[in-house]
């Protein structure tokens, strides 16, 4: 083992010395998380208010604007705070608590996405036992798995990582990632390389696999329905669709720049790219679901005072 050291901090080296800079950066950032908490907060409620739209879609996705509240609380409120420190050093814990809720963010938005896309198969393969199949008791049951399992598994996660000791601690990052973590430490990581891929292995079978499976079994039906329920299959089905390749080529970027070296790309575009999946899906989903679902952008009406009620 290499001289370790008992770090009681990381240092954040992404922020660099960006001088008068971080002042717009800041307030970018702020009205960012300001419109993201003003869109999420306001479908959340409207679904819940609206009883129109108590029904399984909606409540998934009242589930995933949810989790993306979560996901934003965990990277924005920091991020505001170190654009404007003269310091960017973060305790031991609070970078292990940042990891758990980012990594809990990113398990249950997939597994979110992908109980949403068996919403769709059902709602379209089998619409006369659709409502037999999609009882109150099981879409509770699927949210709840969403994020019971997402916590559990990352709380395996991050008790591996309390374990390790360190021979630095400098992070090129906005906010601490586990991986970023885990190869600066001297100790044997070889359980935390065993449990991500098993994690990875687990999720990519009981997630993305289903998914595709339900979108090959959507597309094979609708080759052969009407037009009327093509029209109705593209309509819910291309937000999702959307909001599944936007998080993915998010977490994508996250993963290249985790396992290649980018240094030959601009500190703030390697920035940007590692945050894309925190900040845009939380802002692009509320607003494009919003425009794309007819009900619920005349519920946002009706709530508003804005549409007619009837």
């Amino acid at each position: 083992m290499e001289n370790s050291t008992h770090f009681q901090v990381f240092r954040l080296a992404a922020y660099g010395d960006i001088g008068q800079m971080k002042y717009f950066y800041f307030a970018l950032v702020t009205v960012l998380y300001f419109v993201i908490i003003l869109a999420n907060a306001l479908l959340i409620g409207v679904i819940c208010i609206e009883r129109s739209l108590h029904e399984p879609m909606y409540l998934f996705l009242c589930a995933l604007f949810v989790n993306q509240l979560y996901g934003s609380t965990g990277l924005f409120p920091a991020l505001m705070f170190y654009l404007l420190s003269d310091t960017h050093d973060i305790s031991l814990l609070y970078c292990y608590l940042q990891i758990y809720v980012l990594y809990t963010y990113t398990l249950t938005e997939l597994s979110n996405l992908a109980v949403m896309s068996y919403d769709r198969y059902i709602s379209i393969c089998y619409p006369l036992r659709y409502n037999n199949i999609m009882t109150p008791k099981i879409i509770c049951g699927l949210i709840l798995l969403s994020w019971l399992s997402s916590f559990f598994l990352n709380a395996i996660h991050i008790s591996l990582s309390l374990r390790l000791q360190f021979c630095g601690n400098v992070l090129d990052r906005v906010y601490c990632d586990n991986y970023s973590v885990v190869k600066l430490a001297c100790s044997n990581t070889m359980l935390n390389n065993i449990w991500g891929l098993a994690v990875t292995v687990l999720y990519i079978s009981c997630i993305i696999f289903p998914t595709i499976y339900s979108y090959v079994r959507i597309l094979q039906i609708c080759l052969k329905s009407s037009k009327e329920t093509k029209q109705k299959a593209f309509n819910t089905c291309t937000p999702h669709i959307a909001s599944m390749l936007n998080f993915s080529f998010g977490w994508l970027f996250v993963i290249i720049q985790s396992r290649y070296e980018t240094a030959h790309l601009p500190p703030i575009l390697r920035s940007i790219l590692f945050v894309y999946f925190l900040m845009c899906p939380p802002l692009f989903n509320p607003l494009m679901y919003g425009v794309r679902m007819v009900k619920i952008r005349h519920a946002c009406k009706k709530v508003l005072g804005l549409y007619p009620k009837t």
